[in-house]
């Protein structure tokens, strides 16, 4: 969707491990899954299509599989899904440890038993430490499933709803699947992607350089 310097791509990277903390997920092997998601999307070959899996939970687990397979590299994908992604060895290795999951994790807890002033908010604990496999959860198995379409993709994705500001566009999968290089998942008068005007502004002050969606 853009280009960056690798200045900027190093600053991102770093906000990426710091602001997913727990939950860091590894930009290559997010890549690659994300690109077998498009490619094969809800057919058997789809890591995370809500159509072959009983429920969101067993989804979520063969997601957790075809995931750490690309991170630990056991296991080989197509050339075409491979190159084009930022890397860095050593905050990869930090960012996927246990050591740093468990930390931010604890660091997650002082902030509540400091801040949280009901004991209900500490519910809110293991969302906050699953938040990148939650989000993920709900924009691929609603995303599927519920909605309306603007486009034929010969696939099951959907726009779940017109305003996505809680998911930041990320609902209008049907979109999505039909423009998957457009920085602009809404497509209508009335589909707001919230993210798309930051994108534009980080633009204009040439932080990112948009490229031409095809």
């Amino acid at each position: 969707m853009f280009t960056t310097s690798k200045t900027a791509e190093r600053v991102f990277y770093l906000m990426a491990y710091f602001f997913e903390g727990a939950s860091f997920l590894n930009p290559r092997a997010y890549a690659i899954m994300h690109r077998e998601h498009h490619a094969y999307s809800d057919t058997e070959k789809d890591p995370h299509s809500p159509h072959f899996f009983t429920d969101i939970f067993q989804m979520m687990k063969a997601t957790i599989i075809t995931f750490r397979d690309h991170l630990k590299r056991t296991t080989e994908p197509e050339a075409r899904f491979s190159g084009n992604y930022p890397e860095w060895p050593l905050i990869d290795r930090i960012g996927s440890s246990i050591l740093s999951r468990l930390l931010f994790g604890a660091a997650y807890t002082c902030f509540y038993i400091v801040y949280a002033s009901h004991w209900w908010m500490f519910l809110l604990l293991p969302i906050h430490f699953m938040m990148g496999p939650v989000h993920g959860a709900i924009v691929n198995w609603c995303g599927h499933k519920y909605g309306y379409t603007n486009f034929d993709n010969n696939d099951q994705s959907k726009n779940t709803t017109p305003f996505d500001f809680l998911m930041l566009g990320e609902l209008f999968q049907n979109n999505h699947h039909r423009h998957p290089n457009s920085a602009n998942f809404g497509k209508r008068w009335f589909e707001i992607d919230p993210v798309y005007p930051v994108m534009k502004l980080m633009h204009c002050m040439r932080i990112i350089k948009l490229r031409k969606a095809f």
